[in-house]
């Protein structure tokens, strides 16, 4: 008995070594990456072409918790909250009315580069980078980078933005000059404005903030909690979550397995979730339990007589960050010679193309477009495994369609720690002249222009007034973020009144290091030359967000844990 066992554990260690080299060596740029809390009204849109405010060719969906997002996405929040979680432990938060693009998730002799946009709204992010990653995140017409394990926030408002330092350092990249913060440092700057930003000490914590720093306290102690489990040091996506809603138990030649809270012997793997296509790794396994990421995606399932089905991390793994790749469902799909279809649970052992080991525990069928909980013999029959699910044999029960977010219009009247912030009533009549970078009474300048005011003096004295009507709805410190404080424009002209998106292209990383606050970076802007070393791509053009293809690998495992 002992030498059988010491025989499984040998093998599954010469495996996962083979299939570590094996990933190393791939070349993919796909990363999938997850939707691990949503709150309220959260929305998102895929492969959007140019501002996702103002395309009418953008398809909108209900966005779903454990949603897999890849490069291309948009998640957007109306009256809810959202956060997403990295491979490595990097984390985003969204306050209400946000508009966040996922610009570029790619991967490069295992470095990750995370570009992100933020087109609109208020967002915080947890930075935690491994050896050669890079994460910048651009909002108006700037950039932010963070080389180093940094925390900040960014809000982009119609007429300039503001980023906050609470921890690390983080450079601002503008016009081509670097500008360096550190912890505790807030720059204001005004859309259009060629003088230097102004940097100020930060303002007081909002509401906002203290609910990040609520999520991510929480999330740092149960990841630390639930990483003694993994058979790894390396920080794996959704592992605070195991620990919270669910047991491990010490399996006999698979090492720590879990299972979660509540679940009785009968239990199907299957029976707590939804199905998900995506043109670039077909149908996936949504799971709706706050710790259905990692079972779904990576390891793979064992019955055990007295407990029924675990989940295994798979031995001599180096973290989900490391070398396991996603999958779109720990389940293979085989078909019977008389045509019945059906998803039995992966097995660690597994070979690929080779009969599924836990074939011999039973077959759930698919059938009118889900799986069924209740498993059949999977023996006395001649089965075929399939690379994928035939995309007709599924239902996508996962997300559903859903409204475009509206642009909401918010300006800044001061700058650094007296920074206000506007906001406008939906039948309000000021509206954003973009020229001028300010609000104006929207009705008296349409009068002006039909001849109602022709006197240049009496039509600024005017202009004046709407100034005064907006300066009645000032929000003093920071945006709140909260419903009572950001409203819609009127959804009739809400992408015919709004104001230009000043998001510009992000600039493409370079292989030199952080700028300091002088002139010369360390990166390349779109088109420019580079100032810190040869590039890993061209800031002329943007990523052209094709679809990953399915299995797309992780980088190789990168040393500490986050936070």
């Amino acid at each position: 008995m002992k030498s059988r066992i010491i025989l499984r554990f040998t093998f599954v260690a010469l495996l996962a070594l083979a299939f570590a080299g094996w990933l190393r060596a791939d070349s993919s740029h796909a990363r999938i990456i997850r939707l691990s809390l949503v709150q309220g009204d959260v929305r998102f849109a895929r492969d959007v072409k140019g501002d996702p405010l103002t395309s009418d060719k953008a398809t909108w969906e209900g966005a779903t918790l454990n949603l897999p997002i890849r490069q291309g996405y948009v998640l957007a929040t109306d009256h809810g909250r959202a956060e997403v979680e990295f491979e490595n432990g990097a984390m985003a938060f969204l306050a209400e009315n946000t508009v966040l693009e996922f610009y570029d998730l790619s991967l490069e002799d295992g470095a990750k580069s995370t570009r992100l946009v933020l087109r609109q709204g208020t967002a915080s992010f947890y930075v935690n980078p491994g050896n050669g990653d890079y994460f910048s995140v651009t909002g108006g017409d700037f950039t932010a980078e963070a080389d180093g394990r940094a925390r900040f926030r960014l809000d982009n408002f119609d007429d300039g933005s503001v980023v906050d330092v609470t921890k690390g350092r983080v450079n601002v990249l503008r016009r081509d000059k670097n500008t360096l913060l550190v912890k505790g440092q807030s720059l204001s700057m005004r859309a259009g404005d060629k003088e230097s930003p102004e940097i100020a000490r930060l303002s007081e914590s909002d509401d906002f903030d203290r609910w990040v720093s609520g999520r991510e306290e929480a999330v740092v102690t149960a990841t630390n909690a639930g990483q003694q489990y993994m058979n790894s040091g390396s920080y794996s996506s959704g592992v605070a979550d195991l620990y919270t809603y669910g047991s491990w138990y010490p399996i006999s030649g698979y090492g720590n397995c879990w299972r979660p809270y509540g679940v009785g012997l009968g239990w199907s793997p299957f029976a707590s979730g939804s199905w998900f296509m995506d043109a670039s790794f077909g149908w996936a396994f949504v799971g709706s339990q706050p710790w259905g990421w990692l079972p779904y995606h990576y390891g793979g399932w064992v019955f055990e007589p007295g407990y029924g089905w675990l989940w295994s991390p798979g031995l001599g793994f180096g973290g989900f960050n490391g070398f396991v790749p996603f999958r779109p469902v720990t389940g293979v799909f085989i078909r019977s010679k008389t045509g019945l279809l059906g998803v039995v649970p992966v097995h660690p052992l597994d070979a690929k193309g080779k009969q599924p080991i836990n074939l011999a525990r039973g077959v759930f069928p698919v059938a009118s477009g889900a799986v069924s909980q209740q498993a059949v013999a999977g023996t006395g029959q001649n089965w075929k495994v399939m690379k994928a699910a035939p995309r007709e044999s599924l239902t996508n029960t996962a997300v559903v369609a859903s409204a475009a977010p509206a642009r909401v219009s918010r300006t800044i009247v001061g700058g650094g720690s007296a920074a206000r912030v506007v906001t406008l009533d939906r039948n309000s009549s000021i509206a954003y002249d973009a020229r001028e970078h300010r609000f104006v009474n929207g009705a008296v300048a349409a009068q002006s222009g039909s001849g109602a005011v022709k006197d240049g003096a009496k039509s600024e004295t005017m202009r004046e007034v709407g100034s005064a009507a907006a300066a009645r709805t000032v929000v003093q410190g920071r945006a709140t973020g909260g419903a009572a404080s950001t409203m819609r424009v009127p959804e009739n002209n809400a992408r015919s009144a709004a104001p230009p998106s000043r998001s510009m292209t992000p600039p493409a990383r370079a292989s030199g290091g952080m700028g300091g606050s002088s002139g010369g970076g360390g990166w390349i802007r779109g088109g420019g030359a580079s100032q810190g070393g040869a590039s890993r791509g061209s800031g002329a053009a943007a990523p052209s967000h094709s679809a990953p293809s399915a299995g797309a690998s992780h980088p190789s495992a990168s040393s500490g844990r986050p936070h």
